[in-house]
């Protein structure tokens, strides 16, 4: 296991340019910071896209899916901070799912991620996600390059909380349903692995796959002393 917990929230959004300098500073000084402060919250990391699109890809990763649907998250996504309201409604194509991890598996965390979002017909998920934990994502883990393979699949309810962060955002939010984020240590290594997955994805019955490439831009952990 090379995540930090079994609760995952991506975020993918794009930006309006004059946002940016506002964005930076708040995203790094006051909402990453106040994320991983909640109980059973780990780690969050920021990328830029280098291939694909949105260009901004976020991951929080916590202890499960019952801490990121608990009180102590939602009452921070109810009240959210002046600096927040001034940001966020500046978000543009945002897509945002909350995922139960059903694979994790690598050495470490690499500065370079590949996301693939795409879409299952509920009734083959579980075929889907024995088949990606037996069969198709281990071998990916040993290629040359890889730091870590994860699958995860979106949690409806959690996903789909209303709160007052969300209606802050002046455009609809995507929920992926199915995400699977291959790290390493460049481009070059996480395509590679990406072709032949894929075509498997494609072979189970995955449908609107998107891909997507992004570097590592800022990570915060649990406490100010460890904070990258």
């Amino acid at each position: 296991m090379s995540l930090a917990g079994l609760g995952l929230v991506a975020i993918w959004h794009d930006l309006l340019p004059e946002a940016k300098d506002d964005f930076y500073e708040w995203h790094a000084r006051e909402h990453m910071p106040e994320r991983v402060g909640i109980p059973g919250f780990r780690r969050g990391r920021r990328y830029l896209a280098t291939r694909g699109a949105p260009e901004y890809f976020n991951l929080y990763e916590a202890d499960s899916v019952e801490v990121l649907a608990g009180q102590d998250y939602l009452t921070r996504l109810n009240a959210p901070t002046p600096w927040t309201q001034r940001v966020v409604p500046s978000f543009r194509n945002v897509a945002r799912s909350i995922l139960r991890v059903a694979f994790t598996q690598g050495a470490g965390s690499g500065g370079v991620m590949l996301t693939l979002r795409f879409t299952a017909d509920p009734a083959q998920r579980g075929a889907l996600a024995a088949a990606l934990r037996e069969r198709v994502l281990p071998p990916l883990v040993q290629q040359v390059g890889i730091a870590g393979v994860h699958v995860g699949f979106a949690d409806e309810a959690a996903s789909n909380i209303e709160t007052a962060e969300r209606k802050a955002r002046t455009s609809a939010t995507l929920v992926p349903s199915c995400v699977v984020l291959i790290e390493g240590i460049s481009a070059e290594a996480v395509e590679a692995a990406a072709r032949p997955l894929v075509a498997a994805l494609r072979a189970q019955g995955a449908s609107g796959i998107d891909e997507a490439v992004y570097r590592l831009e800022f990570t915060r952990l649990k406490t100010p002393w460890a904070a990258g």
